[in-house]
C-alpha cells in the first residue's frame, strides 16, 4: 500500500517544491534535493505528514468533532468545495472573512440574514419589490451565498481547520492559532512549518497534488464517521452481574 501510494504522489507531482530562491529555511528537514533551481520535497516527509493527518481527522470525526477545509487560491477552491461536501464537513473555498472564527456570532448572524434572502428570493414576498430592489437584493444573495455557503452547518467553532497553502490563508491560520484550534496544513517549500500543529510537506499549486492529498484527508474523515456511526449502531454489551 505504502508502495503505490508513494507512486500515486510522484505521478501527482507533490514533491516539486517551488524556486530554492523562494524557499523558507524552516523547511529544510522536509527538503531532499535541488534540481534546476527547485526544491524537491522529501516524499517519505509527505507521508509521515499525511499518516499523522488522517489518524487525527480520523479520530476528531469520529469523536463527532467539526473540521473546517480551507482553500481559496483558484487551483484549491473547487477541490476543497467537492470533497468538504463528499465527506459531510464545512469549508471556506472562496474568501476569507475576517472573523470567521474570532468574530463567529457576527458571522452566524450574517448566515441568518443570507436565509432570509433566500426565503425572499425564491417566494412570493418577491413580487411585492420595485425590479431595481429586486436586482439589489440578487446581488447581495450571491456575494452573501459565494462566501457563506460552505460554513452553513459550522454552528460552533471547530475542532481543526484543513488548510491548503498556510501563507495564502494567513488570517485563517492566525485565527486558529489565536483560538487554540489545532490547523493541519498543506505546506509547501516557501511556508512556516513551526505555524502549523500537523504539517504535510507537498506542493500546493499542482491540481492533482492538491486533489490526491484533499481527497485522502476527506478518506480518513469518512472513516472516522463511519467508525462513529458503527459503535452507535451496535454498542457493547453491557457487562454480565456476578451474584
Amino acid at each position: 500500500m505504502a508502495i503505490v501510494l508513494v507512486s500515486e504522489l510522484i505521478e501527482a507531482g507533490v514533491h516539486f517544491g517551488h524556486r530554492a530562491s523562494r524557499w523558507n529555511p524552516k523547511m529544510r528537514p522536509y527538503i531532499y534535493a535541488r534540481r534546476n533551481l527547485i526544491h524537491i520535497i522529501d516524499v517519505r516527509e509527505t507521508i509521515r505528514g499525511l499518516l499523522r493527518a488522517r489518524k487525527y481527522l480520523q479520530r476528531v470525526a469520529a469523536g463527532g468533532g467539526l473540521i473546517l477545509f480551507v482553500g481559496t487560491k483558484r487551483q484549491a477552491s473547487d477541490t476543497v468545495e467537492q470533497q468538504s461536501q463528499r465527506c459531510g464537513m464545512p469549508y471556506v473555498s472562496d474568501r476569507w472573512l475576517g472573523g470567521t472564527l474570532t468574530n463567529f456570532r457576527t458571522i452566524r448572524s450574517r448566515l441568518g440574514r443570507l436565509e432570509e434572502l433566500e426565503k425572499i428570493l425564491h417566494g412570493e414576498e418577491l413580487a411585492t419589490y420595485s425590479k431595481k430592489m429586486q436586482s439589489a437584493l440578487s446581488r447581495e444573495y450571491r456575494k452573501m451565498y459565494r462566501n457563506l455557503n460552505g460554513i452553513r452547518t459550522l454552528n460552533r467553532l471547530p475542532e481543526c481547520l484543513v488548510i491548503i497553502d498556510p501563507r495564502k490563508e494567513k488570517n485563517a491560520v492566525r485565527e486558529a492559532r489565536k483560538l487554540g484550534l489545532t490547523t493541519v496544513a498543506l505546506i509547501d517549500t516557501d511556508c512556516n512549518p513551526d505555524e502549523i500543529d500537523l504539517p504535510i510537506p507537498g506542493n500546493d499549486d499542482s491540481i492533482r497534488s492538491i486533489e490526491l492529498l484533499v481527497q485522502l484527508l476527506a478518506d480518513a474523515v469518512l472513516a472516522g464517521k463511519g467508525a462513529s456511526g458503527a459503535l452507535k449502531a451496535d454498542p457493547p454489551e453491557p457487562a454480565a452481574v456476578v451474584s
